[in-house]
């Protein structure tokens, strides 16, 4: 049979890719009908060189009875005559190419769901947000949706509410099943609320959980001021508190680096904050204390290193310079994806050097050395140096 000939099959597949790229456009009203599938019509050569092939192909169309109108049209060949031929299948509806690739009861939810919520929250249907968020209006669990619709609709009326997730008055609602899908509750409540805000908890007007801050009392004269306490993680306004007074402040990125640290009088550890350093400024027993800053050798190392300074302008950086890369050669890494490109106007001018060196893969392609692979008997001559022990 000529390969121009589309069997009901074909037609299919075709319809199918039509849904799966043009389905969000078609649930918010986009679209032009009736979309029309053309079977290709045979020419005399075609009959004449596979007779049977045509007549499979006419007999397939007969049998179709999909959704859609097949609409038939004679030809007239010189030597064969006239024939009816199954010239094109014309469906009037998104719904029909949804049927006919298996997906009706899906579309008729989505669509449901649809006009029910931009019934209810009009700003909801001026854009392609809500459409493009078909796999939810298709394939959630009723109660699943109504836990969506009820959330946004309390949010609405209490937007300033102070509650915290666990708070939320929404049957069945847990902080998980939230948690797992502030992205989409965020882009609908921003079209609900007729809002630009990008931050989930200024959004939605709930509590934000208090930052957590790990550090270790490194100094013993120290811990016995909070009940011997040595290693606390707690609310950073909570550590603010605290009755202590060190004089010199290590800050690490690697949870185990800082877990290994001696003790060391006067000083405290803060562990692993990464780009949430600012964090620090919410500590007022620091601001007069040395400080000493050790992280990775990458670029998001000195990045966090220059947000960390924007608080503690008289934070040193330890074993982040070009002695130490090239000195654990056997012993780099690659970090999977640099950091942005900054201006950095923080970092020294060595660590400048180290940092525009990474970038311009001066030493390897995406080079890094992380903190915990640095030996341990250098980290701690360098941590002795640097607070002059």
């Amino acid at each position: 049979m000529a390969k121009k000939l589309l069997s009901p099959d074909d037609a299919r597949d075709f319809l199918l890719r039509k849904f799966s790229r043009n389905h969000t456009k078609w649930l918010a009203g986009q679209g032009v009908w009736p979309l029309v599938v053309t079977n290709g019509m045979p020419t005399e050569r075609d009959v004449s060189e596979d007779a049977s092939g045509v007549r499979e192909w006419v007999q397939a169309w007969r049998e179709y009875a999909g959704p859609g109108r097949l609409e038939w049209r004679d030809r007239q060949f010189g030597r064969l005559g006239t024939h009816g031929f199954p010239a094109r299948l014309v469906l009037d509806s998104a719904r029909d190419v949804a049927a006919a690739v298996g997906h009706e009861a899906r579309w008729v939810l989505a669509a449901t769901r649809y006009a029910d919520m931009v019934a209810r929250w009009p700003a909801l249907g001026n854009t392609d947000e809500l459409a493009a968020r078909f796999s939810v209006l298709a394939d959630y669990p009723q109660d699943e949706f109504d836990r969506l619709v009820a959330l946004l609709a309390w949010i609405e009326r209490h937007p300033c509410s102070g509650v915290t997730l666990r708070q939320l008055p929404v049957p069945g609602l847990d902080t998980k099943w939230l948690e797992t899908r502030t992205g989409l509750v965020g882009s609908l409540l921003r079209l609900v609320l007729g809002s630009e805000e990008t931050d989930f908890y200024a959004l939605t007007g709930l509590k934000r959980a208090a930052h957590r801050v790990r550090i270790r009392i490194l100094c013993p004269a120290l811990r016995a001021r909070v009940g011997g306490l040595g290693d606390i993680e707690a609310p950073v306004l909570e550590l603010a508190a605290l009755p202590i007074t060190p004089t010199a402040i290590i800050a690490v990125e690697n949870q185990e680096t800082g877990a290994a640290l001696p003790d060391v009088a006067g000083a405290v550890a803060v562990l692993k904050l990464g780009n949430a350093v600012s964090v620090l400024q919410a500590l007022p027993w620091i601001r007069e204390a040395v400080a000493i800053y050790w992280g990775d050798i990458d670029t998001h190392g000195f990045a966090i290193l220059h947000r960390a300074r924007q608080v503690l302008p008289q934070l040193r950086s330890i074993l982040m310079d070009e002695q130490t890369l090239l000195a654990h050669r056997d012993l780099w890494g690659m970090e999977p994806v640099q950091c942005p490109n900054g201006s950095f106007d923080l970092l020294t001018p060595e660590e400048r050097s180290v940092y525009e060196g990474l970038r311009a893969n001066r030493w390897g392609v995406r080079l890094r050395i992380e903190q915990e692979r640095v030996s341990w008997e250098l980290a701690l001559d360098a941590l002795h140096e640097a607070l002059r022990l």
